[in-house]
């Protein structure tokens, strides 16, 4: 049976002008951040694990309703992965922070959204390692940013805007998110916790490893352990995930404007359609350390897609405002087409 198509994004009066301010203040702790240290950097996830050569492989027995996009025939394309820190400040790995996986597919045909990229032959993915975000929406999301940068300046206005209760509920989800420690990369899940349309349906969608975690495991000692130990399992062989889509299902059990609701695998099941893997690559050596600087010059973005592959929800709307001028405050490069040289 085919997934429902009667998802509805709910768009209210102004809210792109007031995304517009929320992207100019994210800009500024960016500017703060790059003055600080002395070097331009993301306004969010700027201290990059790895940057690494992949492919991304469509599977050939995939369902009438999953073959929209970069998903409509079997193919196998040449990628780039970004693993990171969700942090605006370059951070121990160990310390307690969001982690994120970005995937940029290069090669993929069809209309692009960007005005300026129609023809832009690259589609973005972008995934953290929790399935909903603390936040139900923007407001909140900037709201707890900005507060956790300037505290005693933008705290009492956090408290006025959300409320006492509200926003300890935030910061205490917040807390126990990034209490969690990671020890490899190569073994944590990752989600879109937010949504996008796949042609007329909405999906969340979902990376597991293949590799299995070890519950004793825990991050090294070093500032930079979780792309060592990346490193490490890519010089003794490839690493790979499975690509896994979940369907919308209703406005309560999948909603599409609320990032804080996850989509329970008991309520929308997981669809393999796709298979990442990270072929076997030495990051310390020459060419390593080329991959990396080119894919951190990158920008990976949700709207970095086809037309039929548009993100959705409040989350995925606040982010058309902020990816792009976090890019062009850091000048990041264009988009690339497959014909770059690494060696």
């Amino acid at each position: 049976m085919s997934p429902a198509t009667d998802w509805k994004e709910s768009v209210p009066a102004g809210e792109s002008e007031r995304f517009e301010r929320y992207a100019e203040e994210l800009r500024d702790l960016q500017r703060r951040a790059a003055a600080a240290s002395g070097r331009k950097s993301r306004a969010l996830h700027a201290k990059g694990n790895a940057g690494l050569e992949a492919e991304f492989t469509v599977r050939p027995d995939l369902p009438a309703h999953a073959r929209h996009g970069v998903f409509a025939e079997p193919r196998t394309y040449r990628s780039y992965v970004r693993f990171s820190n969700g942090g605006g400040r370059h951070l121990a790995d160990r310390k307690p922070d969001v982690r994120g996986v970005a995937i940029k597919i290069v090669g993929v045909p069809g209309k692009k959204i960007i005005p300026g990229l129609e023809d832009a032959p690259t589609q973005d993915f972008l995934l953290i390692k929790s399935a909903a975000t603390p936040f139900r929406n923007a407001d909140e999301f900037v709201a707890v940013v900005l507060a956790a940068n300037r505290p005693l300046a933008r705290f009492p206005r956090l408290l006025s805007r959300l409320g006492a209760g509200r926003s300890l509920e935030l910061l205490r989800k917040l807390a126990a998110g990034l209490g969690e420690p990671v020890a490899s990369v190569a073994t944590t899940r990752y989600y879109s916790a937010l949504p996008i349309q796949l042609g007329p349906h909405a999906v969340h969608y979902a990376l597991a490893p293949h590799a299995a975690a070890d519950p004793a495991a825990r991050p090294g000692a070093s500032p930079d352990t979780l792309g060592e130990e990346l490193a490490e399992r890519l010089r003794r062989g490839p690493v790979s995930f499975d690509f896994r889509l979940q369907f919308y299902v209703d406005p309560t059990r999948t909603p599409i404007e609320d990032a804080s609701v996850e989509w329970k695998e008991e309520d929308a099941p997981f669809l393999t359609v796709a298979r990442l893997v990270l072929p076997q690559q030495d990051p310390s050596s020459p060419r390593g350390r080329r991959v990396a600087d080119f894919v951190e010059r990158l920008s990976f973005d949700p709207w970095h897609a086809t037309t039929d592959l548009r993100p959705l929800g409040n989350m995925m709307r606040a982010r058309n405002h902020a990816y792009r001028l976090s890019t062009q405050e850091r000048g990041a490069a264009g988009e690339p087409d497959g014909t770059e040289k690494l060696d």
